[in-house]
């Protein structure tokens, strides 16, 4: 039996994940985060990008897609509060380049720093999550 640690993911809407994992990595504000269970306590802030779990008895990673928020990890528990959390199998590629085109434009368009900051954030938010639907595209076609 594998040491494990209890997950949750959770986003404004629900609760898109809980359950035991073996590993967790994900993109902290700083740089990437590898928790394993015990480890020491945290809260940090977390980036748009993937949340990979490895889950006992599994051999493909579980990957979700987060447009930032926090995490908290305690000895044996980790929880990811998300702005928004998509499992990678229900992410869509057209809505991505959509997003991308809209963000790309809105840069463009820009009036103010503040607009041109949100353009921006945007921009950085959707090109993580088209890295994450090219990431698990590519391991599905190697399946």
């Amino acid at each position: 039996m594998s040491l494990t640690l209890r997950v949750d993911v959770v986003s404004a809407e629900e609760l898109i994940f809980s359950g035991q994992a073996e590993f967790v990595a994900l993109p902290g504000i700083c740089g990437e985060l590898g928790i394993y269970p015990r480890h020491t306590p945290l809260l940090t802030q977390i980036k748009p990008g993937a949340v990979r779990l490895k889950l006992p008895g599994k051999e493909q990673e579980e990957v979700i897609f987060v447009q930032g928020g926090f995490l908290e990890v305690q000895p044996s528990l980790v929880t990811v509060l998300a702005d928004t959390a998509i499992r990678a199998k229900d992410l869509d590629e057209k809505a991505a380049m959509e997003a991308k085109k809209k963000a790309e434009e809105a840069m463009a368009n820009q009036s103010s720093k503040e607009d041109l900051a949100r353009a921006e954030a945007e921009l950085a938010a959707v090109m993580a999550q088209m890295e994450v639907l090219r990431k698990y595209k590519n391991r599905a076609e190697v399946r």
